[in-house]
């Protein structure tokens, strides 16, 4: 992803509870060193580590009723 300073800001909106929903693209790098990537204009970031696609979040998060 470039760098330059005429890119404007990431936006990332926090919900509670739920994912972080970032916009894309996003390239996201895991805990073992490994990249992901998404080139969708809206990802959400799983928080809760309850996703089976962690990191993307599949609503895994949300109680049944």
């Amino acid at each position: 992803m470039p760098n330059d300073s005429a890119d404007r800001p990431r936006r990332i909106q926090m919900r509670r509870p739920g994912p972080l929903l970032v916009e894309g693209p996003v390239e996201v790098e895991l805990e073992d060193g490994s990249t992901v990537s998404s080139d969708r204009f809206r990802v959400a970031l799983c928080t809760c580590r309850r996703s089976r696609r962690y990191p993307w979040c599949d609503t895994s998060h949300r109680r049944k009723a």
